[in-house]
């Protein structure tokens, strides 16, 4: 004679049995490997702040525009960048509007690219 096993409460048992293991698991693996909580801080070295990754760029533009031409490197240009961003669809109309518009597309992210390298350098 086969038994058939039901839902509850034989795979019942079985999914909760799986659970608490894999759960107890995870519980002694991050007990074991805690993970370091941000940035090591090392006291002797004079404080470098360093913005995130995405903004980089405006970090590396300040840098060519000192003095009272600051406000092109962190107003002007990151303008004119959105501003190419928010008028891509209209330059994909027209003859030969999608080569334009990719070209548009390719220039900026090659910037953005660009200078964020610049930066970590």
């Amino acid at each position: 004679m086969k038994h058939d096993k039901r839902f509850y409460p034989d795979y019942l048992s079985e999914i909760l049995a799986t659970i608490f293991i894999c759960f107890e698991l995870l519980v002694i693996l991050a007990l074991l490997y805690t993970p370091s909580i941000g940035r090591q801080i090392d006291f002797l070295k004079p404080f470098q702040p360093r913005p995130e990754w995405y903004f980089l760029w405006l970090f590396e533009l300040i840098g060519y525009f000192p003095g009272n031409t600051a406000i092109i490197g962190t107003v002007i240009i990151p303008v004119l960048y959105v501003l190419l961003l928010l008028f891509i669809p209209y330059l994909d109309k027209g003859d030969k509007g999608r080569l334009k518009a990719t070209l548009v597309g390719i220039a900026l992210l090659l910037t953005f690219a660009i200078f964020t390298l610049l930066s970590l350098l």
